[in-house]
């Protein structure tokens, strides 16, 4: 298996994002990291920084992105920006794969969460490692728990920036169990 043909799509925070990027690191994958200028991160190799028109092309309705998530997001310029910049990243990757917390709503906390809606919108495999039970579980018109493995040559790696041992063990799991490492 050639690694250097996968590549994973990331935005370089801390947390989950920077251990998806390390894992990729060690194992000879490509790495691209979306961001825009002034984003403060903790991954800064292979970045990418979007222009005004590349961010524009992942606009979104503030409003619609809170009734998607069932929370209120108001117009600031920095939290729009890291919609537009999560758009590219599933835009980018075909399977995604998320750290976080699925909530009883079904929905993602926090801004993981708009990782999660854009790739149900566009039907990528998705895949969420639920922290607080410490199991994976994919979307499939539902949550199932599931045993996942990167099976595309794009992905994305996102989450929380509140990373646990298990969600960091559970990256590095996903990476041994996809490429024998």
């Amino acid at each position: 298996m050639d690694l250097s043909k996968y590549t994973l799509y990331s935005s370089g925070l801390k947390g989950a994002e920077a251990t998806f990027g390390d894992e990729a690191e060690k194992a000879g994958i490509k790495e691209v990291v979306y961001s825009f200028d002034g984003h403060k991160l903790a991954r800064d190799k292979n970045v990418q920084i979007l222009g005004k028109d590349q961010l524009e092309r992942g606009d979104i309705s503030m409003e619609l992105a809170s009734r998607m998530l069932n929370r209120t997001y108001y117009e600031t310029e920095k939290i729009r920006k890291v919609l537009q910049t999560i758009f590219h990243m599933v835009n980018s990757g075909h399977q995604v794969f998320v750290i976080g917390s699925i909530q009883e709503d079904g929905s993602v906390k926090g801004g993981t969460g708009w990782a999660v809606e854009l790739a149900k919108m566009f039907n990528r495999p998705l895949h969420v490692f639920d922290q607080p039970s410490k199991q994976w579980f994919t979307w499939k018109n539902s949550w199932q728990e599931d045993s996942p493995k990167i099976e595309y040559d794009t992905f994305v790696g996102s989450g929380t920036r509140y990373l646990s041992d298990a969600g960091r063990e559970a990256i590095e799991q996903l990476f041994k169990n996809s490429f024998g490492l």
